[in-house]
């Protein structure tokens, strides 16, 4: 890719999550981050969850449809979901967050923050059980719902 060309992502609508599933050993975090940074693709939010023998790292990217193949051709074994992604400036707006959501009877199955963003706006990353109707209720509530578009640089 010319590095003339500005990059936009095509998911106009959601935010990908990687489940990246890897032995739980010395440097694997640090191998699929230097994968992705080798190629400008920049983890903007990040949580891991281990087990005895292996971990799912679960990252945001700002550039999803340049990850997975870098991902695959690796040999990283990884699936994608849908998650929801909200702007946050507060500890009463992570509240107005929880209470909508709890208002509307939305379960949040987990909920991560973004470790940088573009324009140093702080976020969160929400997996819940009915994201369409969570980022209506949200976007209702006055809560900024973020887009892939929104976190390309």
């Amino acid at each position: 890719m010319s590095a003339t060309i500005t990059r936009k992502s095509s998911h106009s609508g959601v935010v990908k999550q990687f489940s990246v599933f890897a032995e739980n050993k010395v440097g694997r975090l640090h191998d699929v981050i230097s994968l992705l940074a080798g190629k400008d693709v920049h983890v903007l939010a990040l949580c891991l969850v281990d087990t005895t023998d292996s971990t799912i790292i679960r990252l945001v990217v700002d550039y999803p449809e340049m990850a997975a193949p870098l991902l695959s051709a690796q040999g990283f074994s990884h699936s994608l979901a849908e998650v929801l992604a909200v702007e946050i400036d507060t500890e009463a707006r992570l509240q107005q967050v929880t209470s909508a959501l709890v208002q509307a009877e939305i379960n949040i199955h987990y909920i991560y923050p973004f470790l940088m963003r573009p324009h140093s706006k702080t976020g969160l990353v929400l997996r819940l059980e009915d994201p369409e109707l969570a980022a209506e209720v949200l976007k209702r509530n006055q809560i900024t719902v973020l887009t892939q578009n929104d976190l390309a640089r």
